[in-house]
């Protein structure tokens, strides 16, 4: 598994952004994938996370109603999209796999390279 996130930049307060992670290796089918984010000077935090195929997905109440996470197999694909970002939404967000949806939140999983996001008020 190689994860790579991409697709931030700086925006303004109120503005959106769509992620990606992307995998170079094989199979990404057979991995649940979880967004994180990390701000400085802060543990990183769990966002949300799908399931294999899609079906099942999960937020932390950080990001429940905001943010949206899906996939897309065929492509090898997995977004975030991001509404009404606020500045304390700036942070570097990470995704990461693993086998099962809810070893994302308890247990090894596959780092990709993070993305900054910036939200300015």
């Amino acid at each position: 598994v190689q994860l790579q996130a991409s697709g931030g930049g700086v925006v303004q307060a109120g503005d959106s952004l769509r992620l990606s992670c992307t995998n170079a290796g094989r199979h990404f089918n057979a991995y649940a994938v979880g967004w994180f984010r990390q701000a400085p000077g802060k543990e990183r935090e769990f966002l949300a996370g799908i399931s294999r195929g899609g079906g099942s997905t999960t937020y932390a109440d950080s990001a429940k109603g905001r943010f949206a996470v899906s996939r897309d197999n065929a492509e090898n694909i997995v977004y975030l999209q991001m509404n009404n970002l606020q500045p304390e939404d700036t942070a570097v967000y990470f995704c990461a796999a693993a086998p099962v949806l809810a070893q994302l939140t308890r247990g090894s999983k596959y780092w990709g390279q993070g993305t900054q996001v910036t939200v300015s008020s």
